[in-house]
């Protein structure tokens, strides 16, 4: 009875779909006029019934335009859906007479696009929001060769921030009993370290010694918004590779953060006290700039730190994006003393990580000039030049350690000439670490990495170090 309930109510939204197809046939091989037009009635719509409808019709036109249509959509956008200048003038004469807010209110409204009254219509559609974050996604794939549209971007981005607001934030942990829908789009969306198939997807959500954890959005359903991977250890990891391959890189017992040891596994999470955050993937390109991984990374702690109270440590193994482009620069920069330029060239000899003495040569140079870069170097805001830095950073954690020969994978030797960072979280520094940052742009680092960035700089000036 259930399957028959189930097919007789298929083949209705079918032939529903199919219906309102033949009574809107522009909806098949639409142009960017139609579009304009459907979203002019739906502004001027006063039903809620109506409204619903008027949205989901747009919202399928718009599926349906080619790239170039969606491209002139969006630069009718800009000129017939921006906020009018009379009715500002005029709000704002009647603020400057009595500055009351009532006055000061009327001016915020006439201030805004009306295109961000639009953005909240289609809203209304089912499953309007997930569309309006794929209408963001493609609209970002054009503002770098039209910057002109940089204003709806701004509204998205005004939208996005409150509608995807921390509380309307789901956390939920991923594990081999999650569906395997949501499965298979943390395959697709794992952006840091590549899964190659479902036996590695086993291996990174096992109980013993790896947590998963996602933030969901009840208006996007099963779509995951950000996850965060972490594996469970005995001190801090330095390596990714043993933890890709599922085997336990962790430190023995009894030896604090930053300090070497002979590495064994674990079978039993309560062994465990660190734990290291190998992965955190965004999943949805129009949601890019809307800030999920400080509130996901906190979050996670407060739930492993329930689950396992013995935990003593939480750290970031850290890719460090950019800097092997940087390190290019110092190579071609004739500042730099002729000693280190050449050693530098060494870079570009196949498996020079096998070479022992070029590998110690170049491990002297470059983790001093790592942490120059990390700490030293800033973008045109006065930022860390790093986006991975100026992110655990302005979440309050501290530089903690620079990690020689972390990815010996061919991205790894890419993007960072295989190094990778941890960054530590210490729960009592985070909130003073975040406000140093934030105000004085201060990076909050080991003496470790403050003593290698020293070094750097005595290096550029051709001293002798130790």
């Amino acid at each position: 009875m259930n399957m028959l309930f189930l097919q007789e109510l298929f083949n209705n939204i079918t032939q529903r779909d199919a219906l309102l197809r033949r009574r809107h046939p522009e909806t098949l091989t639409p142009d960017h006029g139609q579009l304009i037009n459907a979203c002019h009635k739906l502004l001027e719509s006063d039903g809620e019934a109506s409204s619903i409808a008027l949205a989901s019709r747009a919202l399928a036109i718009y599926q349906r335009l080619s790239a170039a249509e969606k491209s002139r959509f969006f630069a009718r956008l800009t000129a017939d859906f921006a906020a009018d200048p009379g009715p500002i003038d005029a709000a704002y004469l009647a603020y400057q007479e009595v500055r009351d807010n009532p006055s000061l209110q009327r001016l915020f409204e006439a201030c805004e696009p009306r295109r961000q009254e639009l953005f909240r219509r289609l809203n209304l559609a089912s499953d309007g929001t997930y569309e309006l974050v794929k209408m963001r996604e493609d609209l970002l794939a054009l503002l770098r060769e039209q910057p002109e549209l940089a204003a709806i971007d701004d509204d998205f981005a005004h939208l996005f921030g409150s509608w995807f607001n921390r509380g309307f934030l789901m956390l939920k942990r991923i594990d081999w009993n999650t569906p395997a829908s949501i499965l298979e789009k943390i395959i697709r969306y794992e952006a840091v370290h590549e899964i190659q198939d479902w036996d590695d997807l086993r291996r990174r959500l096992d109980a013993r010694d790896r947590r998963c954890f996602a933030f969901f959005h009840p208006a996007i359903g099963d779509e995951p918004l950000i996850f965060v991977e972490v594996a469970l250890h005995k001190g801090l990891p330095s390596r990714i590779q043993p933890i890709l391959s599922g085997e336990s890189s962790v430190k023995s017992p009894g030896k604090s953060p930053g300090k070497s040891s002979a590495e064994k596994g674990i079978d039993d999470p309560e062994d465990a006290d660190t734990a290291a955050f190998f992965g955190i993937s965004n999943c949805q390109t129009g949601l890019r700039g809307i800030s999920f991984g400080n509130f996901l990374i906190k979050q996670v702690v407060q739930e492993l730190s329930q689950e396992l109270p013995q935990l003593k440590y939480f750290v970031t193994l850290s890719p460090v994006p950019g800097f092997a482009q940087w390190l290019q620069e110092q190579r071609d920069d004739e500042q730099l003393p002729a000693s280190m330029r050449k050693s530098l060239k060494g870079l570009e000899t196949p498996g020079w990580h096998q070479d022992k003495p070029r590998e110690e040569e170049l491990k002297a140079i470059i983790r001093p000039l790592a942490a120059r870069y990390l700490v030293e170097e800033k973008n045109r805001h006065g930022l860390p030049l790093n986006p991975v830095a100026r992110f655990h950073l302005g979440n309050g954690a501290e530089l903690h350690r620079i990690n020689w020969l972390g990815d010996i994978s061919a991205k790894g030797f890419k993007q960072a000439a295989g190094l990778m960072v941890n960054y530590l979280y210490v729960l009592d520094d985070i909130e003073r670490n975040h406000e140093n940052y934030t105000a004085k742009a201060t990076v909050a680092c080991s003496n470790e990495v403050r003593d290698l960035a020293r070094r750097a700089r005595k290096m550029a000036k051709g001293e002798t170090t130790k």
